[in-house]
């Protein structure tokens, strides 16, 4: 388990699929702003909700210390452990939102790929428009990298998505 000061990120059980799948996947609106693949209807019990381990993503889910409650999912995928970087994402139940939870996810997910997986570079690709995602990031020493102009499918239309960076400290651990 990963601890950050207001978050816990663990394995996913069980028992947080139900939830995870009913506020963050059926969400269609939400979802289709915050996965790159077309939404489909899955049932709950779909092994694609399922966190198996495998070499290129971990999967965790983010509990808030101060209620003991599920407060949502995050991932570093993508690993890369030739160029040593990875992808982060993190998606919180409607109630923990607005909360300050996502820059405690965020730096704890940094510990994570920086300390545990001895990874270089970390990323985060957002809509340009999810002010929530790109706060949490800078917060945490992420940088702007650029903008990937009308890039995203999203409920019709196209959107601008951003990447954001961080580079892991030469100095030591900051996470």
């Amino acid at each position: 388990m990963l601890h950050g000061e207001r978050v816990l990120l663990r394995a996913r059980y069980d028992s947080d699929i139900p939830i995870l799948h009913a506020e963050l996947h059926d969400d269609v609106a939400t979802r289709m702003r915050a996965d790159n693949r077309p939404w489909r209807p899955v049932p709950p019990s779909s092994p694609s909700l399922r966190a198996e381990p495998g070499a290129d993503t971990a999967e965790f889910s983010v509990v808030e210390l101060d209620s003991d409650e599920l407060a949502g999912d995050a991932l570093v995928w993508g690993i890369d452990t030739h160029n040593r970087s990875a992808h982060l994402g993190i998606s919180l139940r409607p109630a923990f939102r607005g909360r300050g939870l996502g820059t405690d996810v965020v730096r704890a997910l940094c510990a994570y790929g920086f300390h545990v997986r001895g990874l270089h570079r970390l990323q985060v690709e957002t809509l340009a428009d999810n002010l929530a995602m790109i706060t949490a990031a800078t917060r945490a020493g992420f940088t702007h990298e650029g903008t990937l102009r009308r890039s995203a499918w999203v409920g019709g239309d196209f959107a601008d998505e951003v990447i954001l960076g961080r580079l892991a400290d030469p100095a030591g651990p900051t996470p």
